[in-house]
């Protein structure tokens, strides 16, 4: 299946060509093959027991019209108490007009008259009844269908019955093919547009998008969800060019100094002095700095497989985040206030204190001079619960729910150094740990982040 491109309106659409009725074609062919077998059984399962009914209802017919011919020879019989001078012929008539051959017998089972055919039709099925006048048998009617007259009407029913089973089959089949068509074309066209979307973004085509499809309810979810995950994708792989832009505008200035200095050094233009060897060691350690986050990136990426797990004291964790932050607290004029009750967690001490520690590094990046920043662990049911508020600048009600994607810096981020992984990694590790990390916050009013994990 190809595809081509619609951008009259400046958007990439992608729709599916004419080849990809094939898949139309089998789904078509599916439902008719179903449909036929259903149709053929009913048929056959409608024309055997109609003819059954058809036969019985002849056989009841036939046995009916034969006691009528006894009938009719036993009046003539009654109007001379004999069959030696009894008239026959409208005995013989009344058969034959109903399509029959007959044979009279007397009570010693001679023959007295019978059809000039009714010899002839040793094959037919036969037919008997007594000839009784005034409660007494007289003799036997014997007779044979001809299948001409109105005995014959049974095989014209028979015959009319199968004709309309037929065309009612082969009606139900078109209206078969015909429904499995646009039940086909429906439930392909937009799996045949899915399918051109993900072959188009596979070829790069990032842009590419299955939009508004009239489909059945999963087929729409599946259009809807594979658009989300295109955007997903476009996301991340602005947030990976948007990680090189800032790796490399962090790297610029510092590689910039570095090489600056050393050529300085080596022309001769400068001496080595303390100072100036205190500047490019600043620089070697800002890079050092960088190299490290993208490190701690990567080994919260397998954290899940190297936790160490045991029973600890989330209160226990934040204590020891808290002391190892509070000089960088107090030199930032900053207040760190604690509310530690007991928390006892299934976890790793190592990974939990990385967790903490950027939670306490994030509120202290963002937080003004006079803030406060104030940690607290409790328990709250099933769950162990760790909160880190600031009154720092906020966040944006609209960036909120990127602020735990990798590399993402928001607005209030430009001003500050950074690679923006330290809440992705947070957020890493606490899924690891098998948790929740989410954060509310309100510009200019602060932010409070809060780690729950599954208690003891």
């Amino acid at each position: 299946m190809t595809s081509h491109r619609d951008e009259s309106d400046g958007n990439h659409a992608i729709t599916p060509s004419r080849g990809g009725s094939a898949l139309a074609l089998r789904l078509t062919l599916a439902f008719l093959g179903v449909a036929l077998v259903t149709i053929a059984l009913l048929a056959i399962l409608t024309a055997v027991l109609a003819s059954a009914d058809v036969r019985s209802l002849a056989s009841r017919q036939r046995a009916q019209l034969t006691g009528a011919v006894a009938v009719a020879a036993g009046a003539s019989w009654q109007s001379t108490h004999s069959w030696a001078s009894a008239d026959l012929s409208p005995v013989l008539d009344l058969a034959a007009s109903t399509g029959a051959e007959v044979e009279i017998r007397d009570n010693a089972n001679d023959v007295v008259d019978s059809s000039a055919g009714f010899a002839l039709r040793r094959g037919l099925p036969e037919y008997s009844a007594p000839v009784v006048v005034h409660g007494s048998r007289v003799g036997t009617v014997t007779t044979r269908f001809t299948g001409a007259g109105l005995s014959s009407a049974d095989e014209a029913l028979e015959t009319d019955l199968f004709r309309a089973i037929a065309g009612a089959a082969g009606l139900a089949a078109l209206l078969a093919l015909i429904t499995g068509l646009l039940l086909a074309r429906r439930i392909t066209r937009p799996v045949e547009r899915i399918i051109a979307v993900t072959r188009a973004m596979s070829r790069g085509e990032r842009t590419a998008r299955v939009g508004q499809v009239k489909a059945p309810g999963e087929v729409a979810e599946l259009g809807e969800a594979l658009d989300r995950m295109a955007d997903t994708l476009d996301r991340q792989e602005q947030l990976r060019r948007d990680m090189v832009a800032d790796v490399a505008h962090e790297l610029r200035t510092p590689v910039a100094v570095l090489q600056a200095g050393h050529e300085a050094l080596l022309d001769g233009i400068t001496e080595p002095t303390p100072d100036q060897l205190a500047s490019l060691r600043d620089e070697v350690l800002r890079l050092a700095r960088m190299v490290s986050d993208l490190q701690e990136m990567a080994a919260a990426d397998a954290a899940a497989l190297q936790l160490a797990v045991r029973d600890c004291d989330l209160a226990d964790v934040a204590a020891h985040a808290a002391d190892s932050l509070a000089p960088r607290f107090e030199a930032a004029g900053l207040r760190l206030d604690r509310e530690l009750a007991p928390a006892r967690v299934l976890g790793d001490p190592r990974w939990l204190h990385q967790i903490v520690t950027n939670l306490l590094t994030n509120a202290l990046k963002y937080t003004p001079t006079g803030g406060n920043v104030a940690v607290r662990t409790s328990r709250a049911g099933p769950d162990a619960v760790l909160t880190v508020a600031d009154t720092g600048v906020g966040i944006p009600a609209d960036e909120l729910p990127q602020i735990f994607d990798r590399f993402w810096r928001g607005q209030q981020a430009t001003q500050t150094a950074g690679t923006g992984i330290g809440l992705a990694i947070a957020a890493e590790l606490t899924r690891a740990h098998g948790g929740q990390l989410g954060a509310r916050s309100e510009p200019g009013r602060g932010t409070e982040m809060t780690l729950t994990l599954p208690a003891i």
